[in-house]
């Protein structure tokens, strides 16, 4: 499990392969200085809502992970990811879908 941090106060746990997948789409977003709002579910208080966020590149963010190994990125949800960025309701984390299937490799003859 790791933990989103926006500015200094607001944080939010997220397992870290998708922490992993959100930071390389908010750093694309962030380098290109596209502005856009995340938007994640808030399970921490007794009524579960959720809280959205204003990104930029001026507001002070951070990614911790508790694992030590760097997850393998998955394409597929990298791209699905960025779609919900470009979107006008912005980011949100979206369910990881499957990779695509490699073809075996053919026998040589």
């Amino acid at each position: 499990m790791g933990r989103f941090t926006y500015q200094t106060s607001t944080t939010t746990d997220i397992e870290d392969r998708a922490l992993a997948h959100l930071q390389v789409v908010i750093a694309g977003k962030l380098r290109r200085r596209e502005s856009f709002v995340f938007t994640w579910k808030d399970v921490s208080h007794m009524r579960a809502g959720r809280v959205s966020v204003w990104m930029n590149q001026s507001i002070p963010i951070s990614f911790k992970y508790f694992g030590s190994r760097t997850p393998t990125l998955n394409k597929n949800w990298l791209e699905a990811l960025a779609m919900t960025a470009n979107s006008a309701t912005g980011l949100y984390l979206v369910p990881e879908p499957a990779e695509p299937e490699t073809p075996d490799e053919a026998p040589s003859s």
